[in-house]
């Protein structure tokens, strides 16, 4: 198994959230395709009621680049048992749109070259999805009545993955800045 592979295995066995399923599903998606860089973003969110739990979990190939989501989904009264859903998506290099990165850095004024931020959130669009944000439409005029319709910005939105060093550490900020780092030079490659 490649050094890369065995990375990937690492990552999912340390995110512990399903590792052989999300790693049975990423097989078959990758079809012998080396990886050539991963980034595995478990996420648990809370509410009232119970507990949930998602990985999100990116992976590069020289060709493409696949989204796998996995998601829990607890017994109900119409599915007795939990269960969990796994959905792979394969893109193409040369499909890819926009690879868009975020960093927040706490006391910029202070920030030294080569410090990791204390937030980083990589937006990567495709065109597969986007978010539309709407508002009012309104003219000069203070004192106009009229109807201006809508106005807004569509976003591309296809993967959004946001990794803070004080949730999940400052090593995960650092993984998923190179992983962008290294999704960025294949995506301008691809063109």
């Amino acid at each position: 198994m490649p050094a890369s592979s065995v990375s990937l295995h690492d990552d999912l066995l340390r995110a512990g959230y399903y590792p052989q399923l999300v790693s049975d599903v990423l097989d078959l998606a990758l079809a012998d395709e080396p990886v050539t860089a991963h980034l595995v973003h478990p996420e648990t969110t809370f509410d009232a009621a119970e507990v949930r739990r998602h990985v999100t979990v990116l992976v590069l190939t020289p060709t493409r680049l696949l989204c796998a989501h996995v998601d829990d989904h607890p017994a109900d009264s119409e599915h007795p048992s939990a269960s969990a859903s796994a959905t792979t998506e394969s893109v193409p290099l040369s499909e890819l749109r926009s690879v868009a990165v975020t960093h927040v850095v706490g006391n910029p004024a202070e920030h030294r070259p080569g410090e990791p931020a204390s937030e980083l959130t990589l937006a990567i669009g495709w065109g597969a999805v986007s978010r539309i944000d709407l508002e009012p439409a309104g003219c000069a005029d203070p004192s106009c009545e009229a109807d201006h319709g809508l106005t807004g910005t569509l976003t591309p939105d296809d993967v959004v993955v946001r990794v803070s060093a004080a949730a999940e550490g400052a090593e995960h900020v650092r993984a998923a800045a190179q992983f962008a780092r290294a999704l960025s030079a294949a995506s301008a490659r691809a063109r």
